[in-house]
């Protein structure tokens, strides 16, 4: 490989073909799966990705001036010795703390009575000499005294569980190197709860550890058998008394639960599983607090007695209009998380009267939730909120005076005024009479006069909403005369659980037209013209950018893919890939369903990829991602290089080193953020 290479790279076209119902399927890129994965060690395959990957920083390497500017902007607006509120556990306060210039936090604490702060796990330290670090989860024991972390330092989700002395920092064991999740510790402090994945990234089995004893002897819990696609999880209830053990799909669950001071006990089933009904559970005050979609597709929330889990009373009924999401019993109230017309609402429920109180927001659109708020009977609740011009604030609820306390601003040390931008919520009308929700963020000397520079990002996907809140990076744009939109799609559940419904399965397209609508609206209403929009979108989002490249590749001015999910029919059809299994729910299983593998093959980016101009893309991957593999993206990439008319732009990015979320620190994640800014900058003529 040279320095600069002269042209983007070519992959191999080599024979491979398979038929699933009579249909047989040409796939000259299978190759690029190396066959021992997760190992990749396939030398055609490294030799293709790091061309590729040498053609990136050749044709990044001219605006390398403004990536940096762009980083620096970035950078310039995050506070470096940044900290977390201090909350209250028991006899201690926690908090993170950034020093200036790391790229992972500290973790603290100090007595509630009084004295020197202690530092109990300095990250920077742990991931020293690393290329990729994750902090997967931090548990200190009901005693105080022993700590157990989660630590992937690969990217490949895979984490080892370790326990330490909180005071000397002592490393005493580790329990298991492909743990996954938060462990759960028992009432005695002396053992633990955790779950582990298995050679196919499957989260199949809970087990409990007593300190001091063999890990490989402990206890197992649970493990599923009986369903390929579901996953176990562990937590614990707010009252720390029972510890849950969850297994299920996207679709369906199962609860059971042991006591916290007894772990070794026979689990306690609450409800069979009975497909497509979900349901979570918490205790307090000796019964159980049930949210499930059992009657009403927006959810109820029900009570039981231990003795009798699976007699489930109704609380608070389902409703067509709140779509109820969460639930928490502390000792006072009952705190709901909850949706209306798309917009946040945080509930308290007091148990004796039933009356509930909806903690109080100034602004139309927003987004909150509850924050950390580990004691069962705090003096005040903890809440996050943001909007997209309102940077991310912490407050402390007061119930007794419905009072909201400020306790964190988060500071824009460069420097932010909030009256130079505006924000709106557009209902945009779908080619199918559906009216989907945009909020679009811009400054206010923005002008749609239709000539504009838009930015658009959506998802769409699992029922997860993109909540219209702050970014500080978002600004490099908006100062560049952009405003930036998110579309509120279906296959979220931005409109509550039947907009979900409405985007998967059967009805997966109308998420892609959902979107392409979405752009169509912004355009009628004078923010921009087609091919001067940038669109983004990862994972799932990452395949509806493939969609909608495929279907409307005149509207965009330039994607960008990150570690996107394009190679849908083959994953769907290969039940050994870690997630295809618990998948089939979300987007239907091929190997048995012709109509489900007609429907997928005639969306599938990959599949649909045609002799036909493409605009610019950036596209992005994980060599070590077990959610959506690197052949995916590498792939989609090769078949878009042979088959796309025009002379746009095409960049693939692969970290060797990273898994799905990309570069781990502080700043190599931000720097990557720039890359994707840049780009599009580049390709809208702005750089």
């Amino acid at each position: 490989m040279t320095d600069q290479p002269p042209r983007p790279p070519r992959a191999d076209k080599r024979p491979h073909s398979f038929s699933h119902h009579g249909v047989t399927i040409d796939d000259p890129y299978a190759w690029l799966r190396d066959p021992a994965y997760p190992e990749v060690n396939d030398a055609d395959v490294l030799a293709y990705l790091k061309a590729e990957n040498a053609w990136f920083e050749a044709a990044m390497k001219p605006h390398a001036g403004l990536v940096d500017t762009l980083f620096q902007e970035m950078k310039g607006r995050i506070k470096e010795d940044d900290s977390s509120v201090p909350q209250k556990d028991g006899d201690w306060l926690y908090w993170w703390a950034f020093k200036p210039g790391a790229q992972y936090r500290d973790w603290y604490r100090r007595p509630v009575a009084g004295g020197a702060d202690q530092l109990i796990f300095a990250e920077p330290a742990a991931a020293a000499g690393k290329d990729y670090f994750r902090l997967g989860a931090i548990a200190v024991s009901p005693d105080g005294r022993l700590m157990a972390t989660m630590i992937d330092d690969s990217g490949s989700e895979r984490f080892t569980l370790s326990v330490r002395e909180v005071d000397s920092g002592r490393e005493l064991e580790t329990v298991t190197t492909v743990g996954i999740g938060s462990p759960v510790w028992t009432a005695d402090s002396a053992g633990l709860v955790y779950t582990e994945v298995n050679d196919n990234w499957r989260s199949y089995r809970a087990l409990y550890h007593r300190l001091g004893e063999d890990p490989a002897r402990a206890k197992l819990v649970y493990e599923e058998t009986e369903e390929l696609g579901f996953s176990v999880g562990v937590g614990e209830s707010q009252d720390r008394s029972t510890i849950f053990i969850a297994t299920g799909d996207n679709t369906t669950s199962e609860v059971r639960f042991v006591p916290a001071d007894d772990a070794a006990a026979e689990p306690v089933m609450i409800s069979p599983r009975r497909t497509g009904r979900e349901y979570s559970c918490d205790a307090a005050h000796g019964r159980l607090w049930i949210l499930t979609n059992d009657n009403h597709v927006n959810f109820r929330v029900a009570t039981a007695e231990f003795a009798a889990p699976g007699e489930w009373n109704t609380l608070v009924e389902g409703s067509d209009r709140t779509y109820l999401r969460g639930i928490t019993a502390f000792r006072d109230h009952l705190a709901l998380t909850a949706r209306v017309d798309g917009l946040d609402q945080l509930l308290l429920r007091d148990y004796a009267t039933g009356e509930t109180r909806r903690i109080p927001f100034a602004e139309a659109s927003y987004s909150a939730a509850f924050g950390s708020n580990p004691e069962f009977a705090p003096a005040a609740y903890r809440v996050g909120y943001s909007s997209m011009v309102t940077p991310g604030t912490v407050y402390d609820y007061h119930p007794e005076d419905d009072r909201l306390e400020v306790r964190k601003v988060t500071e824009i040390p460069s420097g932010y005024d909030a009256s130079q931008y505006r924000t709106e919520r557009l209902m945009v009308p779908g080619r199918d009479g559906a009216a989907i929700p945009v909020s679009v963020v811009y400054r206010d000397d923005f002008r749609k006069d239709g000539d504009g520079k838009l930015f658009l990002y959506a998802y769409g996907a699992y029922g997860f909403a993109i909540p219209p809140s702050f970014s500080s990076s978002r600004l490099s744009l908006l100062d560049r005369g952009f405003a930036y939109a998110i579309a509120h799609i279906r296959g979220g559940d931005d409109l509550g659980y039947q907009w979900f419904l409405d985007g998967k399965l059967t009805r997966r397209t109308s998420t892609f037209n959902d979107f392409v609508d979405a752009a169509k609206g912004l355009v009628d209403a004078g923010f921009t013209r087609p091919g001067r929009i940038a669109i983004q979108g990862g994972s799932a989002g990452g395949e509806l950018m493939g969609a909608v490249a495929n279907s409307d590749p005149e509207l965009w001015g330039a994607v960008v893919a990150d570690v996107p999910f394009v190679d849908v029919l083959n994953t769907m059809l290969d039940a050994s890939l870690p997630l295809t299994p618990g998948e089939w729910p979300e987007w239907g299983n091929p190997i048995e369903d012709k109509a489900a593998f007609d429907l997928i093959r005639s969306y599938s980016p990959y599949d649909q990829v045609k002799a036909q101009a493409y605009p610019p893309m950036l596209i992005t991957g994980g060599l070590n991602d077990p959610r959506v593999t690197y052949w995916e993206p590498a792939k989609w990439a090769a078949k878009l290089r042979e088959l796309k008319t025009d002379d746009n732009l095409l960049l693939l990015k692969i970290n060797m080193g990273a898994g799905h979320g990309g570069k781990s620190g502080r700043w190599d994640s931000l720097h990557e953020v720039a890359e994707a800014y840049a780009f599009v900058l580049w390709q809208l003529g702005e750089s």
